[in-house]
């Protein structure tokens, strides 16, 4: 049963959770110091000028109290629920807290206008605490609140004072929406990243596991399913002349034998880290040809290796002398089966940045453009698992042959070059 992952994406008007993004930290801690500076000012302000009054210890109280209420905010705060997408109104202590903090300072701008400019890190509060509609409304109060107190302190109307707390309103308003709406931005994008960069790990893991699945087929075909393919024929040339030759009979099951043993080691080795077991003994890619070309020798086929090396003794990366030896065996398969060869050649040459494997045969050769591009039937991973092969390292595999001209294939695999 497939699960499929479901990503919320935050609301654009639900509260900010202050307590996830390091930014809105920092912004909240300047607003609780702009406004403890500007109660702090304002106080300083109005001792200065109103001592005398009877108001004055009314004033001051109500300011302590605005004070500790103010730093009782943060207590109050609760995180957005990420996978409700936010809550549209904050809990019964947030919002008990907010109309505290917003009562007390209008009782107190009563008392002493000047403290009206407490306002500004109000709105922040205001915006940070309750839904778009009931924030607005909300600034829109404070705002009059503020106007009506500056006009009062005015010995005169001054449109000024009208416009000014108006702007910084707006501004302050246009200013948190625009952060807000970033963020939230940043946090779909950020969210679209991880979904891409998961999809693209899983795409990656199907991939490599269809990869894996095509090299093991190749290597089934290439060891065991290509040696059984001539156990079989051995077999069956041994039952068609037991009467007739004993002696050969006896031949061919011999080297029957001789196949399923390295057919065994194959499988072990296949079993153990899937490298070919011609080149498990040792001796490099030239050894194993060798011993390829001496098994897939007798029985109406010779075989000869020739390798020109020109003086490389470099050795060549495993996948490479793999991918050619499994070529090799892959070809001569073919050669056996299908060409009615009497004679095949192994030729491996070493080049400055190229290793060339060909394989020709003298037999009744074919028409290239009639092989199979993909694979199809018990008998189609020859020569589209070798063209597979080639394609993994970046190499080419041409084929020319035409009816009654023998076959030439070529592999050719760039290697890079030795460090002088």
């Amino acid at each position: 049963m497939r699960c499929q992952e479901v990503h919320v994406r935050p609301d654009p008007s639900a509260p900010s959770d202050s307590g996830s993004d390091p930014d809105d930290r920092w912004l909240a801690l300047v607003m609780r110091v702009t406004f403890f500076v500007l109660v702090g000012t304002s106080m300083v302000r109005f001792v200065q000028r109103h001592t005398q009054e009877a108001r004055a210890p009314w004033v001051i109280a109500l300011a302590v109290v605005l004070a500790v209420l103010y730093l009782l905010g943060p207590v109050t705060e609760v995180k957005a629920d990420p996978g409700r997408g936010g809550m549209p109104w904050p809990p019964a202590p947030r919002l008990a807290w907010l109309g505290m903090v917003v009562t007390a300072w209008a009782v107190l701008v009563l008392l002493a206008p000047s403290f009206a400019w407490v306002a500004v890190p109000l709105f922040y509060s205001v915006l940070r605490t309750l839904p778009p509609v009931a924030a607005y409304v909300l600034v829109a109060f404070l705002t009059l609140f503020v106007i009506f107190a500056q006009l009062t302190l005015a010995p005169r109307f001054n449109l000024d004072l009208v416009i000014g707390p108006a702007a910084v309103a707006a501004l302050t308003t246009a200013v948190f929406l625009h952060m807000q709406r970033q963020a939230v931005r940043q946090h779909a994008l950020i969210d679209d990243l991880v979904r891409t960069r998961r999809e693209l790990a899983a795409t990656e893991r199907r991939e490599g596991t269809l990869a894996e699945r095509q090299r093991l087929s190749m290597e089934i075909h290439d060891t065991l399913a290509q040696g059984l393919s001539s156990q079989q024929m051995l077999l069956q040339a041994a039952d068609r002349t037991w009467e007739s030759d004993p002696a050969k009979a006896r031949g061919h099951l011999r080297t029957a034998a001789s196949i399923a043993e390295l057919n065994l080691a194959e499988a072990r080795r296949f079993v153990h880290d899937l490298a070919p077991a011609d080149l498990a003994h040792g001796g490099g890619l030239d050894a194993a040809l060798h011993a390829l070309a001496e098994r897939e020798s007798g029985a109406g086929l010779a075989v000869r290796v020739h390798i020109d090396a020109g003086g490389r003794l470099t050795p060549l990366p495993e996948r490479v002398q793999s991918a050619l030896l499994r070529i090799a065996q892959g070809a001569l398969a073919n050669v056996r089966e299908h060409s009615g060869a009497t004679t095949a050649a192994l030729t491996l040459t070493r080049l400055d940045d190229q290793v060339v494997l060909d394989v020709a045969d003298n037999g009744h050769g074919f028409d290239p453009t009639a092989l199979p591009e993909a694979p199809s039937g018990a008998r189609g991973h020859g020569v589209p698992a070798m063209r597979a092969r080639m394609r993994q390292l970046g190499g080419t595999l041409t084929i020319e042959s035409a009816p009654g001209e023998g076959a030439v294939l070529t592999a050719a695999v760039p290697v890079p070059a030795p460090v002088p």
